[in-house]
């Protein structure tokens, strides 16, 4: 492992902003002392600092010498509505939210990074950082693009790394195509006609209707989409009546699809309108569905995966690069994939030993009330993000 030593004699000091981060958690929309945190840290190391965009965006550049070339590193901002069950001493003190996915620490490796470069500034043209919100709700990106991020901030590029639970601690892992799936949610509304629970003749069960519709939504899984094209579709609430013998004159049905493609996407929501509005009409029903294309996958830009790895090689050596499977769980990086090249890779977050004595190890998959970051793997990002920005604008 050959970590940039700057860096790590920085890496003390990032710890405990990334443990300030974590204490003080922001959910979506509202990263405002997150946010206003950050802009304070990139404006003492000289860099030229933009903030609102999109609500509580900020975006940082640094110009070095003449060259006209821009490379970009994303971090998200946002925590999780999320209770903690951690007792150590960097705890959330706000209740019902906490950095559950690591956010606290991709913005620390951005930070170290971009101090790191200021200091040194050996490279030609201008690294930007940009420190998105609201990646949980799946909207931040877009809301950045729909500002004018990248026609008031333009760049050649831009890159973005997740830690991931699955990964060994100092070791990365690349997919040179999709990596991250697309998450798009789902809400059929059955319509039918209320009556007696002992007498259904009488109405339109739209519950029972609502049934028909959940076990017909599989076959486009196993029977229309192609086995080798990946898809998950999932239906995770059926909501209908208020009582145990009234049957109801509607009913629910929420869900989530996940793709590795927009064609496939675009398949089952064509199917779902057909098989939802034929099964109802064949009982009676009718149905409104609302199928919500949240974000697109995270299709990675094969030349920048291979300046990813050329400067993780540096880093971390050979062995240290893995190949990483696409995996079902989303990204909105995706969206600012599709209006500038760039990659997102995984850094590896280790086992997550580093939990208070007397509350046990504690599961540290995402999303999960007892996960914490890897302070361990603050210096392994930031030197990779450091070493890409010099490669590039050599």
């Amino acid at each position: 492992m050959n970590l940039i030593k700057r860096i790590e004699e920085l890496t003390p000091e990032f710890i405990a902003i990334r443990r300030d981060f974590h204490r003080y958690p922001e959910v979506s929309h509202q990263e405002n002392v997150t946010a206003e945190k950050i802009a304070n840290y990139l404006r003492q190391w000289g860099y030229q600092v933009h903030t609102k965009i999109a609500g509580t965006g900020v975006v940082a550049l640094l110009k070095c010498e003449d060259s006209s070339k821009c490379l970009s590193i994303r971090a998200d901002m946002d925590a999780l509505p999320i209770e903690e069950a951690n007792c150590f001493a960097h705890a959330s003190v706000n209740k019902g939210v906490m950095h559950a996915c690591g956010h606290d620490g991709h913005m620390t490796m951005a930070l170290l990074a971009a101090r790191y470069l200021s200091e040194t500034q050996h490279f030609n043209g201008t690294v930007q950082f940009i420190f998105q919100p609201c990646e949980e709700q799946d909207g931040g990106a877009s809301d950045m693009v729909n500002d004018g991020l990248f026609e008031r901030f333009p760049t050649d590029c831009i890159i973005a790394c997740h830690n991931w639970p699955d990964v060994p601690q100092g070791k990365i892992a690349l997919n040179r195509q999709t990596i991250m799936a697309s998450c798009n949610a789902f809400k059929i509304l059955v319509r039918g006609r209320g009556a007696h629970g002992a007498m259904p003749n009488n109405g339109i069960d739209p519950l029972f209707v609502a049934i028909q519709i959940a076990n017909s939504l599989q076959g486009i899984i196993t029977r229309i989409k192609r086995p080798i094209d990946p898809a998950v579709l999932s239906i995770c609430k059926i909501t209908a009546g208020e009582t145990y013998n009234v049957i109801a004159d509607t009913a629910e049905i929420e869900g989530t699809v996940r793709t590795f493609s927009e064609d496939v996407t675009n398949l089952i929501a064509d199917h779902m309108q057909k098989i939802a509005s034929h099964v109802a009409s064949a009982f009676g029903a009718t149905v409104e569905v609302n199928f919500i294309r949240q974000v697109p996958p995270v299709t990675n830009n094969p030349e920048w995966v291979n300046q990813i790895q050329n400067a993780a090689t540096e880093v971390l050596g050979q062995e240290a690069v893995l190949t990483q499977e696409p995996v079902m769980p989303s990204e909105d990086f995706g969206v600012f994939l599709k209006h500038c090249p760039g990659a997102l890779f995984f850094i590896g977050n280790g086992e997550g030993k580093h939990r208070q004595e007397g509350h046990g190890p504690g599961p540290c998959a995402l999303h999960n009330p007892s996960y914490d970051f890897n302070d361990a793997i603050l210096p392994v990002g930031a030197s990779i993000f450091a070493r890409i920005a010099e490669n590039y604008l050599s």
